[in-house]
């Protein structure tokens, strides 16, 4: 995988909220998804990816949408994450079928 300039990552309880904050994120700023996790009890977590400027305004309008149809569990962005960190990613190949593990 490439280099990756911005990771942003939302934390939902509940997947309409992450399906918000996720077509927020798309629609607010020139980023890419890697798709989403399962994390358990509930909560379900998306990962954009894009220039840092991109990403911290995604996120943030990200953050306002889910906000208002559900719970936001937390939000978080990485400028620069290390390479290592790409096999902590969800599988895009995996993502684009419609599994969300």
């Amino acid at each position: 995988m490439a280099t990756i300039q911005a990771l942003g990552m939302i934390e939902t309880r509940g997947l309409v909220a992450l399906f918000e904050a996720s077509d927020a994120m798309l629609k607010a700023a020139s980023v890419d998804m890697l798709g989403w996790r399962k994390v358990g009890r509930g909560m379900v977590t998306s990962f954009i990816v894009g220039d840092v400027a991109a990403v911290k305004s995604a996120v943030a309008a990200g953050e306002a949408a889910a906000a208002k149809v559900g719970e936001v569990v937390a939000v978080h962005i990485i400028p620069r994450p290390h390479d290592e960190l790409s096999g902590l990613y969800p599988d895009r190949s995996r993502a684009k079928k419609g599994a969300g593990k």
